[in-house]
């Protein structure tokens, strides 16, 4: 394998899977690139961060773990609890700067907001998809939704990718999970 960092696949798939879902925010692939390339200097910057999420020092997933960090401080990423309330998921996702321009929620029935929040969740993926837009679970093996917002005809772009990259995505409201 070369020591050229363009020749490494993983590399080169999460710098593309940051400019996806932050195309304006170029510092969102610099922090995953970081965390990939330098592990002990990322965790050493990152270190109150990194305490938040029990990380001391680097682990395999660390530049899943930059990438949501990065997307959630550009508003591009909500993570939510494994019980998080209908209400509280619906603000997040109203803030994230990756929302759809029409706005889905007048699509909900009255039913939809008692769901646990799995089931909340994909509701809120099917109905983002009638609008053309999709959400999407990054997994970082936690018990945790880190969620993310794109076009819906970009998402088997970003399955390809976090599949080279070498994490799975779950795509809401469509029973789909690459990997």
């Amino acid at each position: 394998m070369s020591d050229r960092p363009d020749a490494d696949p993983i590399r080169t798939s999460l710098a593309a899977i940051a400019s996806l879902l932050a195309p304006a925010h170029p510092a969102v692939a610099e922090e995953v690139l970081r965390a990939h390339d330098s592990p002990h200097d990322y965790v050493s910057a990152f270190a109150g961060q990194m305490a938040e999420r029990g990380v001391d020092e680097p682990v395999d997933n660390l530049a899943r773990i930059a990438l949501i960090d990065a997307l959630a401080a550009h508003g591009l990423l909500a993570e939510f609890d494994w019980k998080e309330d209908p209400q509280e998921i619906r603000a997040q996702l109203r803030k994230l700067g990756s929302r759809p321009s029409v706005d889905p929620w007048a699509l909900f029935e009255a039913g939809e907001m008692l769901l646990p929040t799995e089931k909340f969740l994909h509701a809120c993926g099917r109905r983002y998809r009638e609008i053309g837009a999709a959400l999407a679970v990054l997994d970082i093996e936690s018990d945790c939704y880190p969620v993310v917002g794109l076009r819906a005809a970009r998402a088997d772009e970003l399955t390809a990718l976090a599949s080279r990259a070498g994490f799975p995505v779950q795509h809401l409201g469509t029973g789909r999970r690459g990997r």
